[in-house]
């Protein structure tokens, strides 16, 4: 295949997808990984695609819709396992937690070894994973209506389920940070995260470095109002900084920085 064939298929490819990953183009047009990442910088400077780490986002793609679970999925793994670890070593035993939709939450259940602990959830793949993985815990899964895209269940009967229970701790992912303002793409979801933060004694936002300095549709909490941001080592130091002053920022999962939470 020619070079101009190959970019017009790797453009149409982002386009219809909506994001793509370095890894699948290489599997589709049989090239190296190398030849693929040059031609995503040359689309990137041509204007025609975003990239993002591991792979290339269509320009068009948020004009159209939210990625689903699905598609998050296959991006910034290395950097949501170090935070899933992070989660994980900053929840005690014969805890009350709640764990929001997200793929960085979906990590979570992978890393503990506690014996006993409670899970409340609105996420049907973050219950999967510990169905699967931890059936000796009390799993509580939060119902309400079905939002596909996010694998969710959100809406009045999430939320006043959710309003009647407290928690020790949560940690809910997002889909944008910028200053004080933390993002998701939908607002029935945004409330029923709100109301599991305002529920829980200690609140957490998890979030890779993708997501810092990033705008998305509905403002649902602010970050002055948490415990910690929860992210990994991606981002620039000044961009850490600015955070640290708003909230404590984690970035290290060897520390369970017990201290925070005497």
């Amino acid at each position: 295949m020619l070079k101009n064939e190959r970019v017009a298929t790797i453009l149409s490819t982002v386009n219809q997808s909506g994001v793509v990953t370095v890894q699948e183009l290489v599997n589709d047009l049989k090239v190296s990984s190398m030849t693929i990442r040059r031609d995503l910088d040359e689309l990137e400077q041509e204007r025609r695609i975003v990239r993002i780490h591991g792979g290339a986002q269509s320009i068009h793609f948020p004009d159209k819709q939210e990625a689903s679970y699905i598609q998050k999925r296959k991006l910034n793994v290395t950097e949501k396992t170090d935070i899933a670890k992070q989660v994980a070593s900053m929840i005690d035993e014969n805890e009350t937690v709640f764990l929001g939709p997200g793929t960085t939450n979906e990590l979570v259940a992978s890393y503990f070894n506690l014996a006993n602990l409670r899970i409340v959830t609105n996420s049907l793949p973050v219950f999967e994973q510990f169905r699967d993985k931890h059936s000796d815990y009390e799993l509580c899964l939060v119902g309400g209506t079905y939002r596909e895209r996010s694998g969710a269940f959100i809406g009045s009967l999430a939320n006043e389920l959710l309003a009647n229970i407290k928690m020790h701790k949560a940690f809910v992912g997002v889909n944008g940070i910028n200053g004080n303002s933390i993002m998701n793409a939908n607002s029935d979801e945004g409330q029923t995260q709100s109301i599991a933060l305002d529920q829980s004694q200690q609140k957490f936002v998890v979030a890779d470095h993708s997501k810092l300095d990033r705008n998305d549709f509905y403002t649902f909490y602010h970050l002055d109002k948490v415990d910690g941001l929860i992210t990994d080592q991606g981002s620039e130091k000044q961009v850490l900084d600015r955070y640290q002053k708003i909230t404590h920022v984690y970035t290290d999962a060897n520390t369970k920085q017990k201290e925070r939470f005497a």
